[in-house]
């Protein structure tokens, strides 16, 4: 009887030490917890999102393989990629195979992501995963399997916007791109290589990122992720850790970088609603060069209480700024009220209005604050950046009244040299020679150029040319308004 009361107190006394110590055991830390907790963020995050993932699968145009493999050997990533990874993809393009494709089945070679953006069967994609498509088959992480029309592209930006005959789609929870910061988890979901449905986590590398390929200049910003994107996530969703769309994967700096390119989504909405649309974009512009003040090296010296903002550095033939308040040098400092510190931030402010829209431009003149309105135009279709082409220096002409400069030599416009020079100007001088090697040389002034202005001096004749710099620092330097070959800019001329 005693051995078994010794029994069942020993026992007792070693199941509940062994009970603490499974307690002791399955507890964790509150870091742990944490982390479990996150961990699981991730997972639902990825989980609700690849329900409105797309892959994008495309037929190109041209039955020919080897016209196939040449346009994606000119996408935007095959330069970027190593020299095995190009071999690798290089190897994947039939070979041997110069006949055109003889069966009546498209051949879906192509493939990049993409997302629904509506539920009535509008899906959001790049512009490079289905340029020069042929067929377009959208396929959900189920199975489901859609043809796609292409509404619209816009090459600017690289979206694109497909439509597919369904409805009831789980659209995607759309976030707010101007509110993602530095640092913020990032989660990119897309087809990298051909392996569906890949997710891959990093941070928000930084925003406000100008890109430049050999194809173009992005005029635009891009988010910049360490988030791993490949080939194949293009058009796909960068999503924060709310599982909101803040990019779409667009463009990759080389390969294992850990740098990689998304539109914010703000911008990718704004294109996408003009292309469902209208089907194509249409921009809003000013119709001017301009240069940040602070990177100005010759203005920011004249710029009279103004530290920040854009110069107005010319006028683009045929723009909405030559019909408007906007006067050369004049130093852009905010636009509706919102102030505007570069060049950047000007085309950001501008780029989402509609063409004609009225905006209220603040800026600095002569030293003088001052706000215009101005009506936007519309950016158009097929622009060419002004070149100026430079004349043949005339032979001397013999008009006795001329006055210097730097190096130019002005007259007043007549008939004569009107027709030598043939321009129909009745206002300024002409420069009718340069002097070689002179500041006016450098700044490319040419004879044929009208000065209109010096500083704040209307220049219409030879001596109110002469009186606008008599009293200036020519070491500080003079503001030289002028018209040339249509368009209108202005250059600072030092007496170094």
């Amino acid at each position: 009887m005693k051995i078994n009361l010794k029994y069942s107190i020993f026992t007792s006394f070693l199941f509940s030490l062994l009970g603490m110590t499974q307690v002791k055991a399955v507890e964790p830390s509150e870091a742990l917890k944490l982390a479990q907790q996150l961990n699981q963020a991730f997972v639902e995050v990825a989980e609700s999102v690849s329900k409105s993932v797309v892959e994008v699968r495309v037929s190109k145009k041209s039955g020919n393989y080897e016209m196939q493999g040449e346009q994606f050997r000119n996408s935007p990533f095959f330069d970027q990629l190593p020299e095995d990874f190009r071999r690798f993809f290089e190897q994947q393009q039939p070979q041997g195979r110069k006949q055109p494709n003889r069966s009546r089945e498209p051949i879906y070679d192509g493939q990049g992501s993409g997302l629904v953006y509506r539920e009535d069967g509008i899906i959001m994609t790049n512009r490079h995963v289905v340029e020069n498509s042929d067929k377009i088959k959208i396929v959900f992480k189920d199975g489901r399997e859609y043809d796609g029309e292409i509404l619209g592209v816009d090459r600017e930006s690289d979206i694109a916007i497909i439509k597919i005959e369904a409805t009831g789609l789980q659209a995607v929870k759309i976030g707010d791109s101007n509110r993602t910061k530095a640092g913020e988890f990032a989660i990119a979901i897309g087809s990298p290589f051909g392996l569906k449905y890949s997710v891959t986590i990093g941070h928000i590398s930084a925003k406000g990122r100008r890109v430049l390929t050999d194809q173009q200049m992005f005029d635009q910003d891009f988010i910049q992720t360490d988030a791993s994107i490949n080939p194949g996530n293009s058009g796909g969703p960068l999503v924060n850790i709310y599982g909101e769309v803040i990019g779409i994967n667009t463009l990759i700096r080389g390969m294992n970088t850990g740098i990689g390119f998304a539109v914010p989504i703000n911008l990718a909405k704004r294109i996408s609603d003009m292309l469902i649309k209208d089907g194509k974009v249409t921009r809003a512009w000013l119709g001017v060069s301009i240069t940040t003040l602070r990177e100005d090296v010759e203005l920011r010296d004249l710029a009279v209480g103004v530290e920040d903002g854009v110069v107005v550095r010319q006028f683009i033939p045929g723009g909405p700024a030559e019909k408007s308040d906007l006067e050369l040098a004049d130093i852009i400092t905010s636009v509706d009220g919102k102030k505007v510190k570069s060049a950047e931030e000007l085309k950001r402010a501008i780029r989402f209005k509609n063409a004609g829209d009225s905006v209220k431009i603040g800026l600095m003149r002569d030293g003088n604050p001052q706000e215009i309105l101005f009506e936007t135009g519309a950016f158009p279709e097929e622009f060419t950046p002004v070149t100026r082409v430079r004349r043949a220096e005339e032979k001397k002409s013999k008009e006795p009244l001329k006055a210097e400069l730097l190096g130019m030599k002005v007259q007043e416009i007549s008939e004569d040299l009107a027709k030598r020079f043939m321009i129909d100007e009745d206002e300024g001088v002409i420069v009718v020679s340069v002097e070689k090697g002179s500041v006016s040389e450098e700044k490319n002034i040419s004879p044929g150029d009208i000065v209109t202005r010096i500083n704040s001096a209307e220049i219409n004749s030879i001596e109110s040319f002469r009186k606008s710099y008599e009293n200036e620092d020519l070491k500080k330097g003079v503001l030289v308004h002028l018209k040339s070959n249509g368009s209108q800019r202005f250059e600072v001329l030092k007496d170094y």
